[in-house]
């Protein structure tokens, strides 16, 4: 048990509203095909923005929602797929994006693929119940317009461009808000399912022998699949054999949000009711690491979620990695 709350929230969302009409047009996808397949209708792209004006806009929202300012934070962190660029780390162009005080705040990235954000918010809360920080701005920020493949029609047309951003201080002592449990698995037998292989130190850009396929999202939708709904239901057992809750105990699941089929095991196989879990993915898509906390973060703000819900986040990511995490909010 942390005694930690998310003390404000704040999210982003380019204006360009790509359509499945869109898609199906620019690609030659038959009418229909996007929505039945991967369940999302609508997604955002960037048209001029970057990976950290996205971050700095949904964490001026997150500081206005906590009552905060740039001032008041000693650590600032992006937990993302792909940084903006290969150094410095992410976390530090977001503090210059901010204007925050220079020398005043830590800077550093996380990247746990789509469980980026929980493994984060999991890491950054011991060390905020620990003192170690004051006050934490937790960033997820993803642009990957850029990067889909239109030869795999199944991932171009699954994912969008936003990012989400979490305040993350300790809980006063007549405050409710406590992170009570998490659990993170890897199966590193996935780690190939989905990649980019380019941009590092193996198939480095400047290698001829690096070609332009290896710098874009690949994704064997079908084996990934397979293999998450394989392994999330032992996976949530070992969670909840941790714990005092129950399934029935939870107020709000909160998934990442992959794709239709992925959702559907939550739900119709796992147990949990349509009326528990937090549903976006329809009119975002599949937003990588921002996907979670985005879902959270406007859930919180239309009010579906309020202080003193009991939530439970869960997803799996690239690696493949299952997490969930449990907290009152």
């Amino acid at each position: 048990m942390l005694p930690v709350k998310i003390a404000g929230l704040g999210w982003y969302l380019p204006s360009q509203r790509v359509t499945n009409v869109d898609l199906e047009a620019r690609l030659g996808i038959p009418a229909g095909w996007i929505e039945r397949v991967t369940g999302v209708r609508e997604r955002r792209y960037v048209t001029d923005e970057t990976t950290v004006s996205m971050g700095a806009a949904a964490a001026r929202m997150a500081l206005e929602h906590a009552g905060l300012s740039i001032e008041d934070l000693d650590a600032i962190v992006m937990a993302s797929t792909a940084p903006q660029q290969a150094i410095p780390c992410t976390a530090a162009l977001l503090q210059r994006e901010l204007n925050a005080p220079q020398g005043a705040s830590a800077c550093f990235d996380f990247n746990a693929t789509c469980m980026s954000f929980l493994v984060a918010l999991h890491t950054m809360a011991h060390l905020v119940a620990a003192g170690t920080y004051r006050t934490v701005l937790l960033c997820s920020s993803e642009l990957v317009s850029n990067s889909l493949n239109p030869q795999e029609r199944e991932s171009a047309v699954l994912f969008g461009d936003a990012a989400a951003a979490a305040i993350i201080t300790r809980s006063q002592p007549d405050e409710q808000s406590v992170l009570w449990h998490a659990l993170f698995e890897t199966y590193s037998e996935g780690a190939d399912l989905t990649a980019i292989r380019g941009g590092g130190s193996r198939h480095h850009p400047n290698d001829p022998a690096t070609t332009p396929e290896m710098n874009l999202f690949y994704m064997n939708g079908p084996a990934i699949f397979k293999q998450g709904a394989r392994l999330i239901g032992p996976f949530l057992e070992r969670f909840f054999s941790g714990f005092t809750w129950t399934q029935s105990q939870i107020d709000i699941v909160v998934p990442h949000q992959a794709s239709r089929h992925a959702l559907d095991v939550l739900t119709k196989r796992l147990g949990f009711t349509g009326e528990q879990v937090i549903f976006n993915l329809a009119l975002r898509g599949n937003c990588v690491a921002a996907s979670l906390p985005l879902a959270f973060a406007e859930a919180v703000g239309c009010g579906q979620i309020v202080r003193g819900d009991r939530v439970l986040f869960v997803g799996t990511g690239a690696g493949l990695t299952l997490g969930a995490l449990a907290l009152t909010f």
